[in-house]
């Protein structure tokens, strides 16, 4: 009983740790796009910067799920837990560098006047952290409605992204002069209709947690 007792807090120390991983990539999406906003250097360099502490706790992650699998040899619901993890840490890093090239986007564009409001770039930012908030929030409750709201999230995701490259790219043929921020724009938009596939996976990871079979959300 000690034993599953001693396991069972292991288990939730790993969700503790996949839950802040999930805040500091939050945090590092809405840096981003306040560097993005403000046309801020500074900013941008800073969530450069940042990112190597999200690997570290990812690589902590890994290493942690790893000897636990090794020392406990879980199976079943236990070991899909653990499995979970560690696919779910994955995904959180990939976003986390989607907010990096966000920041690296940012300082190609500059001060040029920027040309933000002509697209739906925001909005996705708003329902890609939503998303977020909302795969952690359901991995660690294990709550598979929560998971399953988050493909309808995905597909505003992927209309706002139709709507932002049709209109980049028609400014773009009216207004060549503007191409490097243009371009810059439309990678941020590939970027956040990546992070957004990339968070509806965590969702996938959860329902195999709780169900035991694979789901595919992006379909």
């Amino acid at each position: 009983m000690v034993i599953r007792e001693n396991f069972e807090k292991k288990l939730e120390e790993l969700k503790g740790k996949i839950s802040e991983m999930g805040e500091m990539s939050i945090a590092s999406l809405e840096e981003a796009f306040d560097a993005l906003k403000t046309q801020d250097v500074e900013i941008a360099l800073n969530v450069i910067e940042e990112d190597t502490d999200i690997d570290n706790l990812e690589s902590e992650i890994n290493h942690f799920a790893i000897w636990l699998m090794a020392k406990e040899q879980p199976v079943a619901r236990d070991l899909r837990v653990v499995i979970g993890v560690i696919k779910i840490s994955s995904e959180i890093e990939r976003v986390a560098d989607f907010a990096v090239n966000i920041a690296k986007a940012t300082i190609k564009i500059g001060k040029t006047p920027s040309l933000l409001d002509i697209t739906q770039l925001e909005r996705m930012k708003e329902l890609s952290i939503e998303m977020l908030k909302k795969a952690i929030k359901s991995f660690i409750e294990e709550d598979i409605v929560l998971a399953k709201e988050i493909s309808k999230l995905e597909d505003q995701v992927d209309d706002y992204y139709l709507e932002t490259y049709k209109k980049l790219t028609a400014y773009l043929s009216e207004h060549p002069e503007e191409t490097n921020q243009l371009v810059q724009l439309l990678f941020i938009n590939r970027y956040l209709e990546r992070t957004a596939d990339h968070i509806t996976n965590m969702a996938e990871s959860t329902g195999y947690l709780i169900k035991g079979k694979i789901y595919d959300f992006n379909s």
